[in-house]
């Protein structure tokens, strides 16, 4: 069920993050689950490889020049994207991710909605991913969105690499947005 009546996508202030309540708890949920999958199942954020934890405890830091855009349920985060700075013409969209108890409500669509429309503002031209092999949801989700597999840019076994064109933004319905 698509229910998206009281979801909003916000980019909250740089330099906020950290103050974005429930939006720790959304990037320990995804990382937990990701080792899980990976077969190294950790049991706390405490306990994630440093380069994770960082992201859980200092968010404005470890996404320092990236567009971190959050769906909010009132005031609580209940799912999260990261869209990377542009690096010539393409940006990268990363930890996408929607709280077990919101999944199957839009949240998820939404997020990478506004995700590609920040992209097509910043002047993108070319969006990319990669999402584990096993996240079939995921990777059906991606292709019903028009990203199409590509040749991959990671080492890392079992990742399918994904991107899309951008559309250029329509001034007359992107007035006021950032």
């Amino acid at each position: 069920m698509n229910d998206r009546r009281d979801l909003a996508v916000v980019r909250p202030p740089a330099g906020s993050l950290a103050s974005v309540h429930g939006l720790s708890a959304l990037l320990a949920g995804y990382h937990l689950q990701t080792e899980a999958e990976k077969g190294r199942p950790v049991a706390e954020a405490a306990a994630l490889p440093a380069a994770y934890r960082a992201e859980v405890e200092d968010p404005d830091g470890a996404f320092a020049g990236a567009a971190v855009l959050v769906a909010r349920d009132g005031d609580t985060a209940v799912g999260c994207v990261v869209v990377t700075a542009p690096v010539d013409g393409r940006a990268e969209i990363k930890r996408l991710w929607t709280a077990p108890g919101f999944r199957g409500r839009g949240v998820a669509s939404a997020l990478l909605d506004a995700a590609l429309a920040h992209a097509a503002r910043s002047g993108v031209h070319t969006v990319r991913l990669s999402v584990w092999r096993w996240r079939t949801g995921a990777v059906s989700l991606y292709g019903r969105l028009g990203f199409s597999v590509t040749a991959s840019w990671d080492e890392r076994e079992e990742l399918v690499c994904m991107e899309r064109a951008v559309e250029e933004p329509n001034p007359c319905t992107e007035q006021g947005r950032s």
